[in-house]
């Protein structure tokens, strides 16, 4: 236990080094012809021939007929799409459509890329794959629930002989609750949704370190297990806390990154450069969570090498697929056609990640059980 306490002091302590400043502001913030759109359509509700009907304002600055969510359907309320989000959506895209002409490249308004709305959903193709992401965690975790109450035998005080059931049990709701809050994000980016899904990654991704943990150095004594995930569990919280009442970090991203620093194209100097001089490539949160999410695959990639289980293949499959998904993470990059970027292609990476990793959760239950069950004899 005194390895594992000092390779996760290391782990902490690098976490804790990214404690950096980053860059916030988006380059289609400063655009002036961005700026005197927005200015203008919030004096006159309109942008171009487009008009809104909760953008009219009287000579005294107070909206006409009363506040603007008075002036929608009900039905319509759910989209929250205020004076202020509308003028700021349009006038993104009529300025995108003029670079464009010009042969400019897509950039950031506000920290986001200019996505293309369907339904008034801010981002569908994201949606969608959390969306399916979270019927995958679903389908996983009752599989994983039938199998070991259902199919495989049970101890004497009807108890499961897998050791790892109850936390398996607690990734399962972090997973779907992760996948439920980027779904609504995804549709519709306010303040609060964006908390709960940041809040609920944060949480994810650290529990998922502590599981790799416990489980990858067979952790089975319940003080160990506490010895071990106390800390991490203090520090994900208080990161937690930092994004929800200090600041909620952005950060820049490589795509940026790459405007002053072309060399970044290697992938090879990507990863160095992440460990050695971090602030290139985003906010807090990117590097706590990136920091994390390196150690899972790293742990997991020893494990499979040394141990002798028989759906080790599966491991190595999910850190091939983890370690693609983690660099559409790394490498951001505009949306094609509007939809796709690459971080909704990360979404889309990690439905068949989520399906191999259940996979494998069911297979290690099979294995343990069947490994203590012959000890038993």
């Amino acid at each position: 236990m005194n390895q594992i306490a000092r390779s996760h002091l290391i782990m902490f302590l690098f976490a804790l080094s990214f404690l950096v400043p980053s860059l916030e502001a988006s380059e289609g913030d400063a655009d002036p012809i961005y700026k005197t759109c927005l200015e203008d359509c919030e004096k006159s509700g309109c942008v171009g021939e487009m008009c809104f009907q909760h953008c009219k304002f009287s000579s005294d600055g107070k909206p006409i007929d009363g506040p603007w969510y008075l002036q929608e359907p009900l039905y319509q309320k759910w989209k929250q799409w205020d004076c202020r989000s509308d003028c700021r959506y349009h006038c993104m895209i009529a300025r995108e459509e003029q670079r464009w002409k010009l042969g400019g490249k897509p950039i950031k308004y506000h920290g986001k890329w200019p996505f293309q709305r369907v339904y008034a959903i801010q981002e569908p193709a994201a949606v969608v794959f959390s969306a399916i992401s979270l019927a995958i965690q679903f389908h996983g975790w009752l599989s994983f629930f039938i199998l070991l109450n259902y199919k495989l035998p049970l101890r004497p005080d009807k108890k499961t002989y897998y050791e790892y059931t109850g936390l398996f049990h607690i990734y399962a709701i972090l997973a779907m609750n992760f996948w439920f809050w980027s779904a609504v994000c995804h549709t519709r980016d306010v303040e609060l949704t964006e908390k709960l899904d940041y809040s609920s990654a944060v949480a994810l991704v650290g529990f998922s370190f502590i599981l790799t943990i416990l489980r990858t150095f067979d952790v089975r004594d319940e003080a160990s297990r506490v010895m071990v995930a106390a800390p991490l569990i203090a520090f994900v919280m208080t990161h937690i806390l930092y994004l929800n009442f200090y600041k909620l970090d952005y950060g820049n991203s490589v795509y940026e990154s790459l405007i002053s620093y072309p060399e970044l194209f290697s992938y090879r100097f990507v990863l160095v450069s992440f460990i050695t001089n971090p602030d290139l490539f985003a906010g807090l949160n990117t590097k706590v969570c990136m920091a994390m999410g390196v150690a899972n695959l790293l742990i997991w990639g020893v494990w499979a090498s040394i141990t002798s289980h028989p759906s080790r293949w599966k491991v190595w499959l999910f850190n091939v697929g983890g370690t693609i998904a983690l660099l559409l993470e790394i490498y951001d990059f505009p949306p094609y056609k509007g939809f796709i970027d690459a971080h909704a292609l990360w979404h889309a990476a990690n439905i068949p990640l989520g399906f191999i990793s259940w996979s494998f959760v069911r297979d290690d239950a099979v294995f343990r059980t069947s490994t203590l069950l012959k000890k038993t004899k």
